[in-house]
């Protein structure tokens, strides 16, 4: 049997791609929206990808089940959970695929899979046992999707918090503890393939590391210790659970009713500087910079965003910018696929040009105008009287202390809560330590607000306030 485990640093995601070499075929699990880099690779190994397979409808990545639906290749997909959950996009397609439900099976060469249903993070996950049938007749591992995490179980809440369901987040908690209750009668031994690390919004304490067993899971994983009732484990799970990006609604829909087809990654234009100006003053264009915060700071392209190209690209970006917007970059040209990429891979398609950093640096030389950010420590915020104090860290962090009188706002909620703060007021934006507030102080700049960038850590805060 063939292992491979791909991994996005970013999105914190893993697929899997398992293969018979007798006969030199292969599926994969999981695939994102991207399944060149999959090809590619088999190719290398001299397998065919004769199937694919998604554990579940996916809240923070387009899927890659119908780009390989529409290149010929076999998909299996869930069919359990109500009506609402359906992967709507096959039942009215004539593509090659297959619904599952539980402990239905299929075969790519001598490798069995077997679908489990594990309900409760969303109502139609599944999670496959793997059996490699030329040395075994039982699976050696399960690929848990967002079922178990290295650490964690997937949260029950997005429904309600992320998609809008009403009153659905302690019911689908409750069904997650019968999913672990059912998972601790599974053999110690047996490998756990997860479909997330740690980074990922999906749980609120997953590991880094890669796999795992069932075993050490049920011995050092929280989450399944804490299911010693359901009560307990209901209480445990739903609490500290970070506010969901803004655009996981938008991927629970795309991936339910039917990712867009392309023609593969976008291919953005290198604007001229006269190009670059007219784009500027296009109300439907919004300018995003991948620079560092500092960088932007001192002088950026009016009504910029700004979104370094770090682990937290994907999802500042795809908070911030809807699926209608012209998006032009700013950024270093030797990483322009790279953001390309990862906006692909959340379904922001519409990147229809770029500028390089040299290209800005010109920009300024010839007079173009540039905005600045104003930026202060938390000795300004001691010493301001003129506005208020937003904090943009999670919610389970501001409980933990604030600053006296501070909103909070989550910085991956705050374009849907815009209309909450008063344009009237001059706001002073912080998080723990200047990250999270540099974007969202850009995105309320480009709103119209009075923003200033707290740009210090917040440690620093406490230190004065405890003296």
């Amino acid at each position: 049997m063939y292992f491979k485990q791909f991994f996005d640093e970013k999105l914190a995601q893993y697929a899997y791609m398992i293969g018979c070499q007798a006969n030199g075929t292969a599926v994969v699990i999981d695939p994102m929206r991207d399944i060149d880099q999959y090809i590619d690779h088999a190719a290398k190994q001299n397998l065919t990808i004769v199937a694919a397979a998604d554990t579940h409808i996916h809240a923070d990545y387009i899927s890659g089940l119908r780009e390989f639906a529409d290149r010929g290749v076999k998909v299996y997909a869930s069919d359990e959970g109500d009506k609402d959950w359906k992967y709507e996009w096959l039942k009215s397609s004539d593509y090659d695929y297959q619904l599952l439900n539980d402990r239905d099976e299929f075969s790519i060469g001598n490798i069995t899979i077997k679908a489990w249903h594990t309900p409760g993070h969303t109502p139609e996950h599944l999670s496959y046992f793997i059996t490699d049938g030329a040395t075994a007749d039982e699976p050696m591992g399960i690929a848990t999707g967002d079922f178990v995490f290295v650490g964690d179980v997937g949260r029950p809440d997005l429904l309600e918090s992320a998609a809008g369901q009403q009153n659905v987040m302690e019911p689908s908690a409750r069904t997650l503890f019968g999913s672990v209750e059912e998972f601790k009668k599974m053999p110690e031994y047996m490998q756990i393939w997860p479909g997330h690390g740690a980074g990922s919004a999906c749980g609120k304490a997953l590991g880094a590391i890669p796999e795992s067993t069932v075993g050490y899971e049920l011995r050092y994983n929280n989450s399944l210790k804490s299911a010693s009732s359901e009560d307990n484990f209901v209480d445990f799970i739903l609490e500290g659970q970070p506010e969901p990006p803004l655009y996981f609604a938008r991927m629970k829909r795309d991936n339910k009713m039917g990712p867009a087809l392309t023609n593969g990654l976008p291919n953005p234009e290198r604007l001229t500087l006269k190009q670059l100006e007219k784009a500027i003053a296009e109300e439907n264009n919004v300018i995003l910079d991948t620079r560092e915060r500092n960088e932007f700071a001192d002088g950026h392209l009016p009504g910029s965003l700004l979104s370094p190209l770090n682990k937290q690209f994907n999802t500042v970006a795809g908070s911030y910018i809807t699926e209608d917007e012209q998006i032009l970059l700013v950024v270093d040209e030797h990483r322009l696929d790279e953001a390309v990429r990862d906006l692909f891979r959340i379904g922001l398609d519409k990147v229809a040009g770029y500028i390089t950093l040299k290209d800005l640096q010109i920009y300024k030389e010839k007079g173009g105008e540039l905005e600045k950010l104003e930026t202060g420590t938390f000795e300004t915020v001691d010493h301001q009287s003129d506005g208020e104090v937003l904090d943009v860290r999670k919610a389970s962090e501001f409980r933990e202390g604030h600053v006296d009188g501070a909103s909070n706002i989550a910085h991956t909620r705050l374009l849907s809560r815009k209309e909450e703060l008063n344009k009237d007021s001059r706001y002073y934006v912080h998080c723990q330590a200047g990250a999270r507030s540099a974007v969202a102080s850009a995105l309320l700049k480009r709103e119209g607000f009075n923003v200033v960038l707290i740009d210090d850590h917040f440690s620093n805060y406490k230190r004065k306030a405890m003296a």
